[in-house]
């Protein structure tokens, strides 16, 4: 398979329950190969929604993927508990807890908004001194996990009984949901196991415009694929002259054009003509030139 015949592009797939991101990866793979596959921010088994799958040389695309921020709607079962903090571990009853209301948990949820210090769950993908949390949680090896930054941009609740808690919420990377329900219900004086988790954004992907595995065929791959461009998120994106594609082909710099140039190392997708992404590049204030950094041409 030539280069300008490989799948090149995105998939916005709905993942299903049970299904893990790696099984999700590997029905589409077999339909691409033997171009590379990957995606980008997994999904436990237990959850469903948007997972972006990469083709061809837009997994090179996967760390500004990751960095897009996130939305999800997580159902969580209120005075109960789990090793693994959802209901994929057993599921037993908090000793000593009491019924919440939803005046308690309105209470503090102002402490989970914005940048807030989150512990990963035990039984995470969380890498210690190079193995993961997992690993190490099912030999029973409790791992220490430090807490980490994470950033919360909105968090609303859209449903409340004694026992169910739902949640709304925009996230950005690293957020680890059901840390955050287990976290909000202790500081209720309570405790809480996620049930359900819907990814339904990441950036401008949206679950209403998912695909089902079902719908991704070996016929319909070209309709369901969507440009790379559409994964540079808020990237600046400049529209290249054609002369120069075999500058960017070979690395060099690529002189802008721009009446309003970017600011000195601004990183911005260059574009051709036709909107295909060519490369991410830097932009050189000095010389009046991006510096290509990822070239997918």
């Amino acid at each position: 398979m030539s280069r300008a015949d490989e799948p090149f592009g995105l998939i916005n797939l709905n993942k299903p329950r049970h299904w893990s991101s790696r099984k999700a990866v590997d029905h589409v793979k077999r339909l691409v190969k033997p171009a590379k596959i990957g995606h980008a921010g997994t999904l436990d088994p237990l959850a469903t929604g948007v997972l972006i799958l990469t083709i061809g040389r837009a997994t090179r695309l996967t760390p500004f993927l990751h960095d897009l921020p996130k939305s999800y709607r997580a159902e969580f079962l209120l005075g109960h508990t789990s090793e693994t903090d959802d209901t994929e571990g057993e599921v037993v009853p908090c000793d000593d807890t009491r019924l919440l209301t939803r005046a308690d948990i309105e209470r503090v949820l102002p402490q989970f908004i914005g940048r807030i210090q989150q512990t990963p769950p035990v039984f995470s993908a969380i890498k210690i001194n190079g193995r993961r949390a997992y690993d190490l949680a099912r030999k029973g090896k409790a791992p220490e996990i430090k807490p980490r930054e994470v950033e919360i941009h909105r968090l609303e609740i859209l449903e409340f009984t004694a026992e169910k808690l739902v949640l709304e919420m925009d996230c950005g990377t690293g957020t680890y949901v059901r840390s955050l329900g287990r976290d909000l219900a202790r500081a209720a004086g309570s405790c809480a196991v996620m049930t359900a988790l819907v990814r339904t954004r990441i950036g401008d992907f949206l679950l209403k415009d998912a695909w089902t595995p079902q719908d991704v065929t070996k016929e319909t791959l070209t309709e369901v694929m969507l440009p790379a461009s559409r994964g540079v998120g808020q990237m600046r994106a400049i529209t290249c002259e054609p002369n120069a594609t075999p500058l960017i082909q070979n690395g060099r710099p690529v002189p802008c054009r721009e009446v309003s140039p970017p600011d000195d190392g601004e990183i911005c997708a260059l574009l051709a003509q036709d909107g295909q992404l060519m490369a991410i590049a830097e932009y050189r204030e000095s010389s009046r030139h991006f510096a290509p950094r990822h070239v997918f041409v």
